[in-house]
């Protein structure tokens, strides 16, 4: 994954990037349904699949086909032998994001091709949606999960228009409009302080998206698009930045540094 991991400011130049290697087709809107705005967290998801399964070929095509967001399959968990639980189906045995990355096919084949994505989901019809950001698609702002709780509802009081929200029992992710590394930079230069729990999604990068099930849980929609929109709507970066940062360093928002 690449990521900007949030900086005090005399660290900025030596931004490290974090990588992963790149090493049933309904068509149901995955946001039927949802609530949207300040209104509430519903998460947008329809059982289409079998036994009250998530849709996730329809949720797939729909980013892909009707928004043009770039998708691929994610590697997806699978039963850890010996235990109850889970794991990435990845090599790492200590991955930090499990099933919740792309591996193979790598993040370069993403794509927006209808019969690829059904190709790739009537192949594997559990794979978690994950979202190359940057270029075509929106980028993304994340950080932990009772402090992005806590953000969101000073930009309600400030009156700043957000758009999809992304949500995992751990972290929430703010969808925002595309930027260039330039523009974060001179951004985040600004700032006298930078939360290290803040993180940044941008082009080369990639979030997993509703309805997608993840070692951290699955994905739901916190904001969720409007019903039946074309691509949606989402801010500019520097009006997020500004506020969640305000919020988590001026009105008492702590966040633990993850």
């Amino acid at each position: 994954m690449r990521e900007i991991l949030g900086r005090r400011r005399r660290l900025l130049p030596r931004w490290t990037f974090g990588r992963k290697n790149g090493k049933g087709n309904g068509d149901e809107s995955p946001v039927s349904g949802a609530r949207t705005g300040k209104e509430g967290s519903g998460d947008g998801i329809r059982s289409g699949g079998r036994k009250g399964r998530p849709d996730m070929a329809g949720a797939a095509l729909t980013f892909a086909t009707e928004w043009q967001w770039p998708v691929l399959p994610g590697v997806a968990l699978q039963s850890h032998r010996g235990t109850r639980g889970t794991r990435c189906a990845c090599p790492d045995p200590e991955c930090a994001v499990p099933g919740a990355h792309p591996f193979d096919p790598g993040l370069l084949a993403a794509s927006t091709d209808e019969r690829m994505v059904r190709w790739w989901w009537s192949n594997r019809p559990t794979a978690p949606v994950v979202m190359a950001t940057g270029g075509r698609a929106p980028c993304a702002v994340s950080l932990p999960a009772v402090a992005a709780a806590r953000a969101l509802a000073v930009l309600d009081q400030q009156d700043i228009r957000l758009g999809p929200v992304v949500a995992t029992p751990t972290r929430w992710a703010i969808l925002v409009a595309p930027y260039s590394m330039e523009q974060l930079g001179a951004l985040l230069y600004a700032k006298d302080f930078v939360p290290g729990s803040l993180r940044f999604h941008g082009t080369g990068g990639y979030i997993a998206l509703p309805p997608s099930p993840t070692g951290q849980g699955q994905v739901r929609w916190e904001r969720a698009p409007l019903p039946g929109s074309a691509a949606p709507w989402v801010p500019d970066v520097e009006a997020v930045v500004d506020a969640v940062v305000d919020a988590l360093t001026h009105r008492g928002v702590s966040a633990p540094e993850m």
